[in-house]
C-alpha cells in the first residue's frame, strides 16, 4: 500500500463516528455500532499498510500490554504481542501461578496493582460458561473504579480475546479477510455463509468462534447459515442476536442440521468443531464442585456423541457443491485434518492444503485488528495520530 492510499484512508476516517470507543473496553462486537465496526477495519488496514511502507506505528514510547490467558493460545497470543509491539508497548504476560492470585488475592486488587503502567490488557478466557465474559467484566469494574479514584493515571482498555461468549478479534480478523477477498463491504450483500459444525476427536472446543461468527456476518448484508446435528446446539442469546442482525441489514440468518444444504451454492464456508451449549454448561458446573469423576464421564460421553458425526467433515465433495465449486474456505486453525493431524476430522487435507495461503492470510490480520482496537481506545483522535505517522515518516527498524 502506497502513502498516497494510506492517506486517503486517514482522511476517510472522518466518516465514521468512533468517539464512543474512546477509553472503552472491545468485548462483544454486536456492542459495537457500524461506525465502529468500519473504524476498527479501517485503522487496522491502516496500520498494515504502515508496517509494509516500512513506517513505525509506535504511538507510545512506553507502557504495557497485560495479556492474561486462562486457556492456550498460539495465533491469539502472539497477535496480542505483536499488537502491542508495533504500537510501542512492552507485553507482560500475567502468570496467576506466580502472581499472588494464588494466595487469595483478589481480581479487583490484581487488576489495580498491574495496570499503574498498563495501557491495555488482552485477556482470554473462554472454557467455562458463565465464566469468561464475567471476568472481564469484573476486570474491567476494577479499572474503572482504580481511574476513577484517581490511583490509575489512565483507564487500560480490555480487549476480549475470547471469552465463552464472543471471539471478537478472530472474528474480526475473519471479517476483514472477507471484505479486503471480496473487494469491499458493498460487494458482500446476498454472500451466502455457511458456518457448520465438524467433526472433531477432541471434546469441549468453545462456542465463541461459531457464535462470533453469526453475531458479526449478519450485519454485513450476507445471509447466514447455522449448520450443526441436533444437540449441539449454540446459546439461543446470540441466536438472537443473529436473527436481530439479519431483519436489521435485509438479509436471512437460519439453521439447519445438514452439513450438505449449508454447503449448497455456499460462498464462504466455516467448517468448525464446537462442544453442545448444554454439555458446556454442565461441565462448567461440574468444574466448580470439583467434581473429576463427573468430568470423565462427560469426556467420555461427548467423544461417543462427537462419534457419531465422522461423516461432518469438509470434503472435496462438498466444496464442490459450494458457489461454482469455488468457496472460500476459511478456518480460526489449528484445523483438525483427517490423515494429518488426526485419523478422521474437520477438513480434508487435499481442502486444507489447497486453501493452506488463504487461511494462513486470514489469521495474519488478527494482529492489526487488536492493535486497532487498543489504538482506538487510547488515542483521543486517532485520525490524527495516524496522520502524523505517516507525515513524520520515522522509518520502522528492519
Amino acid at each position: 500500500m502506497d502513502r498516497t492510499r494510506i492517506h486517503e484512508m486517514t482522511a476517510s476516517l472522518a466518516q465514521h463516528n468512533y468517539n464512543g470507543m474512546y477509553q472503552r473496553d472491545f468485548l462483544e462486537t454486536w456492542h459495537k455500532t457500524d461506525d465502529e465496526l468500519a473504524a476498527t477495519f479501517k485503522v487496522a488496514d491502516i496500520l498494515r499498510g504502515l508496517r509494509e511502507a516500512g513506517i513505525s506505528a509506535r504511538v507510545f514510547d512506553s507502557g504495557l500490554g497485560i495479556s492474561i490467558f486462562r486457556d492456550n493460545s498460539t495465533r491469539t497470543r502472539f497477535s496480542f504481542a505483536s499488537a502491542c509491539n508495533m504500537l510501542g508497548l512492552t507485553v507482560q504476560d500475567l502468570d496467576e501461578g506466580k502472581s499472588q492470585m494464588a494466595h487469595g488475592e483478589t481480581v479487583r486488587e490484581t487488576a489495580t496493582m498491574v495496570s499503574f503502567m498498563a495501557e491495555t490488557v488482552g485477556i482470554r478466557d473462554d472454557m467455562f460458561i458463565g465464566k469468561g465474559n464475567a471476568y472481564m467484566r469484573e476486570v474491567s469494574q476494577a479499572l474503572e473504579e482504580g481511574y476513577r479514584d484517581g490511583v490509575l493515571a489512565q483507564r487500560p482498555t480490555i480487549v476480549d480475546l475470547q471469552c465463552d461468549i464472543d471471539h471478537p478479534t478472530q472474528c474480526m480478523a475473519d471479517m476483514l479477510h472477507i471484505i479486503n477477498h471480496y473487494g469491499g463491504v458493498d460487494k458482500l450483500k446476498g454472500k451466502k455463509v455457511a458456518m457448520t459444525w465438524a467433526y472433531s476427536p477432541s471434546y469441549g472446543k468453545p462456542l465463541s468462534v461459531p457464535q462470533g461468527v453469526i453475531g458479526l456476518m449478519t450485519r454485513f448484508g450476507m445471509d447466514v447459515t447455522l449448520a450443526h446435528p441436533k444437540g449441539y446446539e449454540v446459546m439461543p442469546e446470540v441466536e438472537a442476536v443473529a436473527a436481530e442482525n439479519a431483519k436489521a441489514s435485509g438479509c436471512a440468518y437460519k439453521r439447519t442440521n445438514s452439513m450438505a444444504e449449508a454447503f449448497e451454492a455456499a460462498d464462504i464456508v466455516y467448517p468448525k468443531s464446537w462442544a453442545p451449549f448444554a454439555a458446556m454448561e454442565k461441565r462448567s458446573k461440574l468444574y466448580e464442585k470439583g467434581d473429576q469423576d463427573g468430568i470423565k464421564r462427560l469426556e467420555k460421553e461427548l467423544l461417543g456423541q462427537n462419534a457419531q458425526f465422522k461423516d461432518w467433515e469438509c470434503t472435496e465433495k462438498l466444496m464442490r457443491s459450494t458457489n461454482k465449486g469455488k468457496a472460500l474456505y476459511m478456518h480460526c486453525l489449528p484445523a483438525d485434518i483427517s490423515g494429518v493431524s488426526c485419523k478422521e476430522g474437520e477438513v480434508e487435507a487435499s481442502v486444507f492444503d489447497r486453501y493452506r495461503v488463504p487461511l494462513y492470510r486470514e489469521a495474519s490480520y488478527k494482529p492489526y485488528v487488536i492493535a486497532a482496537m487498543i489504538l482506538l481506545a487510547r488515542k483521543a483522535d486517532p485520525a490524527d495520530t495516524l496522520s502524523r505517522l505517516l507525515e513524520n515518516g520515522c522509518p520502522r527498524v528492519r
